[in-house]
């Protein structure tokens, strides 16, 4: 009998164990020091992006326009796009994968630290991180690619209120769906670089891949380029327009974009994109150095650098963190970099699952240069200098 309710005890005492580990790791408790029991994980050719085959560029991919091969294609038309958090923490750098993203976004996470969601579909990365937690707004970005788009993470933001991130995922329906929340999903689909640590705290450790995600979807999910219901995640999804690379002669001569988040964070998470003319591309630095892919050592460049306004505001929800707020639907003003130039602009998102639009001074849809779009998400009245 007493080895009974000694055995019940354990029992009762190691579930609420448990329960306390996922409820402070979900709500963003730093001191909590694991997440579970990771093994170090390493890619074969120890490369972010998976090689891209020799042939001929045909096909356009629908997220940012940059032609592709058929073979790519034949893989993209089977998945459907997946939004992944990737810290910028100084001590998650350099991060990986992001070279491989179709359309990233940028925005402030708290307390001035940045945090990118990269938009993967065309293109895949055979390593992604650190992977990082969910944030209301990044999920109102992702709202736009389907209605069940998958949605990579390490918990979130879940304190009752307007910053309430996996609340809002509870509440979209994407739940154990196409919500990919690495508590719900087991090595070796998510895993942790020991070797990053002691020098790192456990959180900026988390890592994964789009291959197996992807794949974690298909086999554990059942989710392809289709619902249950036999329904396309394309069946309403808008394309922003695309146009080739501007003619060398056409291209312009402004050099550098300069620009920060939060003043008292300047130096740390200052951006500047310097303009290559003759790749017709912008070289990132990230907080005063050069943006280099981990596993590539290959800086991070793009063809469209785009800054939205947007009014940023405390969501007063009592976390010690501070939890802001982006108001993304709606319209504001912006600038787009691209071809050398500097073009002001205006943007529109009419509700969550709308594309958000970018417009010129004549009320004329833009067009995106072919290749990776950066969307860089900044509080109404930020400076942005150029030269």
């Amino acid at each position: 009998m007493i080895n009974k309710k000694l055995a019940y005890l354990i029992v009762v005492l190691i579930f609420f164990s448990s329960a306390y580990v996922s409820y402070s790791y979900f709500s963003g408790n730093k001191d909590i020091k694991f997440i579970s029991p990771f093994s170090g994980y390493k890619t074969p050719n120890g490369k972010t992006a998976t090689a891209i085959p020799e042939e001929p560029k045909t096909e356009e991919c629908p997220l940012n326009g940059e032609m592709l091969g058929k073979s790519l294609k034949a893989n993209w038309e089977k998945r459907r796009p997946m939004g992944i958090m990737i810290e910028n923490h100084k001590d998650a750098r350099p991060q990986s994968g992001l070279s491989s993203a179709d359309i990233i976004y940028e925005a402030v996470a708290e307390g001035g630290i940045t945090r990118f969601m990269g938009v993967f579909y065309c293109k895949d990365a055979s390593i992604v991180g650190p992977v990082r937690s969910a944030r209301i707004y990044f999920i109102r970005m992702l709202q736009e690619y389907g209605e069940y788009p998958l949605y990579a993470h390490v918990g979130g933001a879940n304190t009752e209120g307007p910053a309430n991130a996996l609340g809002e995922i509870q509440k979209l329906g994407w739940g154990l769906y196409n919500d990919l929340n690495q508590f719900a999903v087991p090595f070796p689909y998510f895993w942790r670089d020991y070797e990053r640590l002691p020098n790192r705290a456990t959180e900026h450790t988390v890592y994964s891949s789009t291959t197996k995600l992807w794949q974690y979807a298909k086999d554990k999910r059942k989710l392809s380029n289709v619902d249950e219901d036999g329904v396309k995640w394309n069946k309403n999804f808008v394309s922003w327009k695309f146009k080739d690379d501007a003619k060398t002669a056409d291209r312009g001569s402004i050099g550098s974009v300069t620009f920060g988040f939060w003043n008292s964070f300047a130096s740390d998470f200052q951006v500047i994109w310097k303009y290559n003319s003759v790749n017709n591309s912008y070289s990132r630095s990230n907080g005063g150095q050069q943006h280099i892919d981990k596993d590539t050592g290959k800086p991070l460049e793009t063809k469209n650098v785009i800054v939205v306004f947007a009014k940023e505001s405390p969501a007063n929800d009592g976390y010690d963190g501070g939890h802001i707020l982006y108001k993304l639907i709606g319209s504001g003003d912006g600038y787009l970099f691209q071809d050398g130039k500097k073009e002001e602009i205006t943007w529109e998102k009419e509700d969550a699952e709308s594309r958000i639009k970018f417009y010129d001074n004549n009320s004329k849809e833009v067009s995106m240069v072919r290749g990776q779009v950066f969307v860089e998400i900044l509080p109404i009245g930020n400076k942005v200098e150029t030269n």
